[in-house]
């Protein structure tokens, strides 16, 4: 036993504290800083997906109108370049969720999340970004016995409201997909998710936004808007911008509006990537359709391929710290890692000997209902959307376009979604806050334990519409 454990932590002695992503050649130059002031029509901050659609869409729908977007780092260092590549239609962090909060309107959000990732797909073709993009689906897998009917009653759910695109697999159907003997059953969503580069993503939009004329500030920390006249003026540290309107595309970061603080904590997720695999070791596990994988516990692994044949393992430990705060040294979490590594060779024996050459975190902006939330602030002259809760590769796109709903002062389908009208519930403050989130994790491990049953600390969230479900 302990030489079998030595096995797996020798795996990670080359891992990289890195973004695997991020450890790139073709990375991008940096623009220069913001020096002076500037004035615009739209100020965006923030250059992760958040920011750069909504610059990308604001010059779509205008070509005339002038647009800013300072980034306190470099475009696509965040949870942008840091994320596991799933970019999935849904817009309320999966079915169960959405069916959970939003029943009378869930078919109109899966309606606009389809064509949300459809219209994902056709701006990258558009403009020619080179992101790894591949609609190969993602598959939910039970691998306990009490997921398998969980999986069906998922599965019966989606053939009762029309969704179709699903396919149910049982444990030999999968196992034909992927091999894996902790495998049990699966759920196909065969059209609704794409993998693709996360960073490449980021970069490839940052060239669009330049090629249409966004004027793009990298090392650009920017203050709180302060509004007067007919607009908003937003201090940075070597200047300034005024712009008539303001886009707030600040993720997991404290944002510049203050009383949306509450609704939105930092959580840290962690990621490990395999070094690329041999012919054999591939055929050992199968997989040759590379769709995206994540089982079906609360504490669940997210995992994929790459291009170059590499498996990203994510998942499983969230990680909040007292205080909610954003740090560099939080990205760097070996007892996740070695966590991570043992129940990825449980999952896939074939594949020991196997290291990794990279391992990684950081902090994902979560909020009560874990789908996105909107909202404008300063008589309307200012928007965010905030929330997506490790779902925002592809939701990221909608919540731009309502950011720009809103401050165009149009009334559209989506700014007449409840979900759009609505906010979560706040998070509570310290100490309540870090006991909160202590218990529920607590809460959800003992679920994973005794066979999905949730305690009554659970099911109190669900009746006041915390829902910790995933």
């Amino acid at each position: 036993m302990a030489s079998a454990a030595m096995n797996f932590v020798r795996s990670l002695s080359d891992a990289e504290p890195r973004p695997y992503w991020l450890d790139d050649p073709g990375r991008p130059k940096a623009q220069p800083a913001l020096v002076g002031d500037e004035q615009c029509d739209l100020l965006v901050v923030g250059g992760g997906y958040s920011g750069l659609w909504t610059a990308l869409l604001a010059k779509e729908r205008d070509p005339d109108r002038d647009v800013v977007l300072v980034e306190g780092e470099e475009v696509g260092w965040a949870a942008s370049g840091r994320n596991g590549g799933f970019c999935a239609a849904s817009l309320t962090h999966g079915l169960g969720n959405g069916l959970s909060r939003w029943p009378d309107e869930l078919k109109e959000l899966e309606r606009l999340g389809h064509a949300n990732l459809d219209e994902i797909q056709d701006t990258l073709t558009r403009y020619a970004v080179d992101c790894d993009f591949e609609r190969t689906g993602e598959i939910d897998i039970a691998t306990e016995p009490h997921q398998v009917e969980e999986l069906r009653e998922a599965a019966a759910d989606i053939e009762r409201l029309g969704l179709g695109g699903h396919e149910f697999l049982d444990r030999d159907a999968l196992r034909a997909e992927v091999d894996s003997p902790t495998f049990l059953a699966g759920l196909w969503n065969r059209d609704g998710v794409a993998m693709l580069h996360p960073a490449k993503l980021a970069w490839g939009l940052k060239r669009a936004c330049l090629d249409l004329g966004v004027r793009i500030y990298e090392h650009t920390r920017a203050g709180r808007p302060v509004t007067s006249g007919g607009g908003a003026t937003v201090r940075t540290p070597y200047g300034r911008v005024r712009a008539r309107r303001v886009a707030l595309g600040t993720n997991a970061f404290p944002s510049p509006v203050r009383r949306v603080r509450p609704y939105v904590v930092p959580v840290y997720d962690h990621a490990l990537m395999t070094e690329p695999l041999t012919e054999e070791q591939l055929a050992a596990i199968g997989w040759k359709r590379r769709q995206g994988l994540s089982d079906y516990a609360n504490h669940f692994h997210y995992f994929r391929i790459t291009a170059d044949r590499r498996i990203l393992w994510g998942g499983y430990d969230i990680v909040y710290r007292f205080g909610g705060g954003v740090r560099a040294e939080y990205d760097y979490h070996p007892d996740t890692y070695r966590t991570l590594a043992e129940h990825f060779f449980r999952c896939f024996p074939q594949l020991e000997g196997v290291r990794f050459s990279h391992a990684w975190g950081g902090a994902i902006d979560t909020c009560s209902r874990f789908s996105a939330f909107f909202g404008t602030a300063h008589s309307g002259r200012v928007a965010y959307a905030l929330g997506y809760t490790g779902l925002g590769v592809g939701a990221t796109r909608f919540g731009a376009n309502v950011m720009l709903d809103l401050l165009d002062g149009r009334q559209t389908e989506r700014t007449r979604l409840e979900m759009v009208r609505t906010k979560p519930l706040p998070f509570p403050p310290e100490p309540l806050r870090w006991a909160g989130i202590g218990i529920t994790q607590w809460s959800m491990t003992r679920a994973d334990q005794r066979g999905g049953r949730r305690n009554l600390w659970l099911k109190a969230m669900d009746k006041a519409g915390l829902g910790f479900d995933s």
